[in-house]
């Protein structure tokens, strides 16, 4: 690769110059990995918009598989989406169950095989969908991140800020979970502003499985029982709780659907910024067509971030590492997707290495780069629920806090699902500091600051390893910057974005770039997907200057960091940019109708993969990934570790770990969570 030398000087602010859209074209270069042959040259498609594996159907694949050749007589329960305006068949009315899905302009019918194609054929019905499976997928974390820093020294702790947990439900008393604020709460002394249950309909908070209530911990807990130490990432964010899996961990999509409808009808009775889903269910479709994806799509298009874990499938049936096991609804770009790194059980970040069983991409049919960014997965401590199944099943696992309670307030698990809350505490964080980020610019600001590891590819770590510390910052940077403000660089960011499938270097965000617009989908071209206006992220800025940027030094002669048009090939912002799932193949654009990691007539491997490589979609049959079994279930048994209690080590140096350029200030307008001076985390 040859980079650009820099003809301008780095500026920074909501300026632009008239010519802002001209990108230098004339030192682009081939990328570094050189192009190799194919037997044929491939149709590419354009980014943001759907590709071939979005399909028109009445059934989808496995509907028509039981339409056609399974017994008649038997029931599926499927979801039947309408067309604008329409209602449900009344010959069908008697078929369908009390859960209407009014996001997707969709309801649940039990229906037998026979019947799939007569209400495939009616004209109110535009498609129907197989209600298919889903299942669930520190003091250490907390420093590791940064999160401490950022609840002791700038005094953010998610106060304020609404958290849907779509999960198993929400322990009925965790000391963990009381409220130190005047705030009252419908269900005595909890941060629990709403109990929805969509499994069993009861009205008060319970929890029989405890995947939920351990993922509630992570984000929120505040460490009574340890005395701070395993406090959550945002200890004072309140809790909506919306069960949807059973105390088996198990549940349908449709439960999920509804609750996600739920979020977007009372999204502003109870601020919700964030939603988590430690939850997911195979790719069956693309997320063109996926209700359970397109639900979530109406989440963030009302400005809601949508976090969700990427699922277990890191690894196949020898311990092999393997490509393509990221679950649904992590394969939509519009949703943040997690993986799990590990910290080795020590406070620092130097040693820290990526969860083998984290889930790798590209995503299946649609080949996206997933994961957006990794967290923390592996042997975190969070709350524990006597009573239900996790702690019977689990008990090697429990741990003592600090007081005497008579039994075990704590719980280690590794997984996806563990890593996703520490980034949906993180996103708390950040709105507390700054209300005005949407999803969009959420995710970018967290892919901006990560820390990339060498070794790892960007489809298994994405953008690097979260940094609550710098993400919280340059969020609280963007909120009311003034000229000479200096941005609070640190050393350890990637300064990358991964858009789509093309990983862009060499600019600075700017808030106000139209990328981060409610009505941008990730990865898009252009504003309206393959027509508009040129997407912008922000400004192009060279190696050094990327390191001293200032608020509205702005001298008329910006270079504005996006995409433009060199003839009919698209520049994604710079000569550095490069397509990390598809390399240089298909001409450095998105291969389209070609399956990733296969080879043509020539033996040569489409995309990125290797001739070798382990591929989920090769081994594994699509339909039937349903994710948590590889660590959730205790089947892998290296995957859940105890590592020894750190409390009493010292704490790292934040400029060693983070390599702050510019001094850690306190926001005068947060307000730190009482009594927790030395609060730790989980």
């Amino acid at each position: 690769m040859t980079n650009c030398p820099s003809r301008r000087k780095a500026v920074w602010g909501p300026k632009r110059a008239g010519s802002a859209l001209a990108v230098v074209l004339t030192c682009l270069t081939p990328n570094t990995v050189a192009a190799r042959p194919h037997h044929f040259v491939p149709p590419t498609k354009p980014a943001g918009v759907p590709g071939s594996a979005a399909r028109p159907y009445k059934l989808d694949h496995e509907l028509t598989n039981r339409s056609s050749s399974a017994n008649p007589r038997l029931s599926t329960r499927v979801i039947v989406t309408l067309v604008p305006g329409a209602t449900l068949p009344p010959e069908f009315k008697r078929f369908a169950r009390s859960s209407t899905l009014d996001l997707i302009n969709g309801q649940v019918l039990d229906l037998t095989n026979g019947q799939l194609k007569q209400i495939a054929s009616h004209p109110s019905v535009f498609q129907l969908h197989y209600d298919r499976p889903t299942a669930k997928h520190n003091y250490r974390t907390s420093v590791t991140v940064g999160a401490r820093a950022v609840q002791e020294t700038l005094g953010y702790s998610g106060a304020g800020v609404g958290i849907a947990v779509i999960d198993s439900g929400i322990t009925t008393w965790h000391d963990d979970l009381t409220s130190t604020s005047s705030t009252l709460f419908p269900y005595g002394n909890q941060r629990v502003k709403k109990f929805v249950d969509f499994v069993n309909g009861q009205t008060l908070p319970y929890d029989d499985n405890g995947h939920g209530t351990h993922v509630a911990g992570i984000i929120a807990g505040n460490g009574y029982d340890s005395l701070g130490e395993k406090a959550g990432i945002a200890p004072r964010a309140s809790l909506i709780s919306l069960k949807v899996l059973d105390q088996n961990g198990q549940g349908t999509i449709s439960n999920i659907i509804a609750a996600l409808g739920w979020v977007a009808a009372n999204a502003s009775t109870y601020n919700i910024r964030v939603v988590n889903m430690s939850v997911g269910a195979g790719v069956s479709e693309s997320y063109w067509t996926d209700p359970l994806t397109l639900a979530c799509k109406a989440l963030t298009d009302r400005g809601i971030v949508v976090v969700a874990a990427a699922g277990n499938i890191g690894k196949n049936a020898a311990g092999q590492l393997q490509w393509g096991g990221i679950t649904a609804p992590g394969n939509a770009p519009w949703v943040l997707t997690v993986g799990a790194s590990s910290t080795m059980g020590t406070l620092t970040r130097a040693d820290d290495q990526m969860a083998s069983f984290s889930s790798s991409g590209p995503t299946y049919l649609d080949y996206e780069a997933k994961p957006d960014l990794v967290a923390p997965g592996t042997g975190t401590v969070s709350l524990a629920v006597p009573g239900s199944a996790f702690y019977s099943a689990k008990a090697e696992y429990l741990l003592d806090g600090k007081l005497p309670l008579g039994y075990k307030p704590y719980l280690a698990l590794s997984g996806t699902s563990m890593a996703a809350p520490v980034v949906s505490g993180t996103v708390a964080l950040m709105l507390q500091a700054n209300p005005n980020l949407t999803p969009n610019l959420v995710k970018a600001i967290l892919q901006y600051t990560a820390q990339p590891y060498p070794g790892y590819s960007a489809l298994r770590q994405g953008a690097g390893f979260l940094n609550t510390l710098g993400a919280v910052r340059l969020a609280r940077y963007y909120r009311n910057p003034q000229a000479g403000d200096p941005m609070p660089t640190q050393r350890i960011w990637s300064k990358q974005i991964i858009w789509g499938s093309h990983r862009l270097t060499g600019g600075v965000i700017t808030p106000s770039g139209n990328a981060w617009s409610t009505t941008i989908v990730w990865g898009s071209a252009k504003t309206l997907g393959d027509t508009g206006d040129n997407i912008v992220w922000g400004t192009q800025c060279g190696a050094a200057d990327c390191d001293n940027v200032v608020w509205g030094t702005v001298d008329g002669d910006t270079i504005v960091w996006g995409t433009a048009y060199d003839g009919d090939n698209i520049v994604w912002g710079t000569a550095e940019s490069d397509n990390v799932v598809w390399s240089t193949d298909c001409g450095g654009a998105d291969c389209d109708n070609i399956v990733w990691g296969t080879a043509d007539g020539d033996n040569v491997v489409w995309g990125t993969a290797d001739d070798g490589d382990n591929i989920v979609w090769g081994t594994v049959d699509g339909d039937n990934i349903v994710w948590g079994s590889a660590v959730d279930d205790g089947s892998d048994a290296n995957a859940t570790l105890l590592f020894p209690d750190d409390a009493e080590d010292p704490l790292p140096s934040l400029d060693l770990e983070f390599g702050d350029l510019v001094p850690l200030m306190p926001d005068p307008s947060a307000t730190p969570e009482p009594g927790t001076s030395s609060i730790g985390g989980l």
